[in-house]
């Protein structure tokens, strides 16, 4: 089902649900005093929570022994990026060009097609978040950044607007542009085609693509993009 806002797919049976929105509920009651929030927030984790963070920490490890930037394509709250920019600061803190890189509308999906199939009932729109979000976000990106050295040199950038526009604009005004890790998570078939074909010649081997729907029935266009850029065939999944 989909929650009543900003449209998030939730797979939970009912008891599940229940039990998170209790836990929902007690994180805003949080007793703590407002300094010891943030150092206890493992209070709050669930096993589903923490798993994507230690999966992201993993994919972390992978590139350290390479160059380049770390691009997410598809930022909707901006979890990943944050992640990054913390584990970032644990690994390399004074690498000055492990840039990180967010591409969004920051409104929701846009070109759904034949290709992403019907059984996700997204429309365009789908998947909005709040309004001017993206400020918000570069604020938290922001104070990231100013917890690890070298905080004075700007290492993030927050890209809105459609794919299509976006980040050929991008690559064209970074030329130099070498990609270690991406991050596909724009979910539709479309975007996701046009950020393979224009990253492509950025990439290297060894260079880590992370999807988040691949092989899933519920958002296939993901797999069709793969499929006729690179070719399951060429890859090591």
């Amino acid at each position: 089902m989909k929650t009543e806002k900003h449209d998030a797919i939730v797979l939970s049976s009912s008891d599940e649900k229940t039990a998170q929105k209790e836990f929902v509920d007690y994180f805003k009651s949080c007793p703590l005093p407002d300094d010891e929030i943030l150092p206890n927030l493992g209070l709050y984790l669930t096993s589903k929570n923490l798993s994507r963070i230690l999966f992201f920490y993993e994919i972390y490890k992978k590139i350290l022994h390479t160059h380049g930037i770390i691009v997410e394509f598809g930022v909707r709250w901006g979890q990943t990026l944050s992640i990054m920019s913390a584990l970032r600061g644990i690994f390399e803190p004074f690498n000055r060009h492990r840039k990180i890189v967010g591409f969004d509308t920051f409104e929701g999906f846009k070109g759904m097609g034949k290709e992403d199939g019907e059984l996700c009932e997204c429309k365009d729109g789908s998947f909005s978040v709040s309004s001017a979000y993206e400020k918000y976000l570069d604020k938290i990106l922001s104070l990231q950044e100013s917890l690890n050295p070298i905080s004075h040199l700007k290492k993030y950038e927050l890209v809105k607007g459609t794919a299509s526009e976006t980040i050929p604009t991008y690559l064209k005004k970074h030329p130099e542009t070498i990609v270690s890790l991406a991050v596909f998570d724009f979910d539709i078939y479309a975007p996701t085609k046009i950020a393979l074909e224009a990253i492509r010649p950025h990439l290297f081997k060894g260079s880590i693509l992370v999807f988040d729907e691949l092989c899933d029935d519920i958002f296939p266009g993901e797999t069709n993009a793969l499929q006729e850029t690179l070719g399951l065939s060429n890859i090591r999944i």
